[in-house]
């Protein structure tokens, strides 16, 4: 089919290889022979009078033609994906659907147990796959890498539409044996301790070091990072060390290690935990069930 001259089926490999920058991946992506996407490709090239893709040392780059290309036309794909190729209806019963939500650990251990036992309680045969956070979580949706992401508001798009799921409190957690479980935990020791941190993989500095900073004048003494919410408790043990986490967390794992939880001697706001979806896809039938079922096993979490 062609559409002001251009063919119309070449749109998919020409979003593939602007995401893979390789034939040989695109062809993989595509289940297509590599000659095949090399032919695509020189057909690409004199549509749009551009390289498109150039060799440069070992690996291939974008043009600037072709990276003016990539969101428009995986936006384009994506409205087509939401509208017209959508079915009509979702039976989670009868889908072998693969949904991708982009969440932390901590959202996993929290809302996961919940979230697993409804679908298993409506026999569904989707099936979840959960990837890391990423630094602008947003682009992922709207390129159609995530179907919902389920983060805190303050890391969410204005452009995509949202919905609170819960709000979550903190505390500080010790080694038992710790000198820092002796007695109340305050302010002064607080600031003076060796804190235990979860930086994310991106390697941006946790926003709570900016926001301590500014509210109290001075700086935490962070000696130990981490990528896992999880796995920050373990490194308390046999320390005099703190770590400031979620209290569903806390309460979660205090009897897996030999932790106490203290109150913080800080205020610290609740933090809003919420999904949100691309735009496009708000009528999407399969992403409707997601939604809901996230939404009603966040109400169940602390059942669990």
């Amino acid at each position: 089919m062609r559409f002001h001259n251009f063919d119309l089926n070449l749109l998919v490999a020409l979003d593939v290889l602007l995401k893979e920058c390789s034939v040989t991946r695109a062809a993989e992506a595509l289940s297509l022979s590599p000659s095949a996407i090399s032919n695509s490709l020189s057909r690409l090239r004199e549509y749009f009078d551009d390289d498109l893709l150039v060799q440069i040392g070992r690996k291939m780059e974008l043009t600037p033609r072709a990276e003016g290309l990539r969101e428009a036309v995986r936006d384009l794909l994506l409205r087509f994906d939401s509208t017209i190729a959508a079915p009509p209806a979702f039976e989670p019963h009868a889908s072998d659907r693969v949904f991708r939500i982009f969440s932390s650990d901590y959202a996993q251990l929290v809302l996961g147990p919940a979230l697993m036992t409804l679908a298993a309680q409506q026999k569904a045969r989707v099936r979840f796959e959960f990837a890391q956070q990423v630094a602008q979580p947003h682009r992922d949706l709207e390129r159609g890498e995530a179907d919902l992401l389920i983060i805190p508001t303050g890391f969410m798009s204005p452009d995509h539409p949202r919905e609170v799921l819960y709000k979550e409190d903190f505390v500080c957690m010790v080694w038992r044996d710790a000198e820092l479980a002796r007695g109340e935990l305050t302010f002064e020791r607080y600031v003076s301790a060796e804190h235990v941190v979860m930086q994310p993989n991106n390697g941006r500095v946790d926003a709570f070091e900016g926001w301590f900073l500014k509210r109290y004048g001075v700086t935490r003494r962070v000696e130990v990072l981490t990528y896992s919410f999880i796995t920050l408790l373990a490194l308390l043990v046999g320390t005099n060390r703190v770590a400031t986490v979620h209290e569903r967390v806390a309460r979660r794992l205090v009897g897996v290690w030999p932790l106490e939880i203290r109150p913080t001697p800080i205020k610290i706001d609740a933090m809003e935990q919420a999904m949100q979806w691309h735009k496009f896809r708000t009528n999407d039938p399969g992403l409707s069930w997601l939604r809901s079922l996230v939404a009603e096993a966040a109400s169940r979490i602390d059942e669990y």
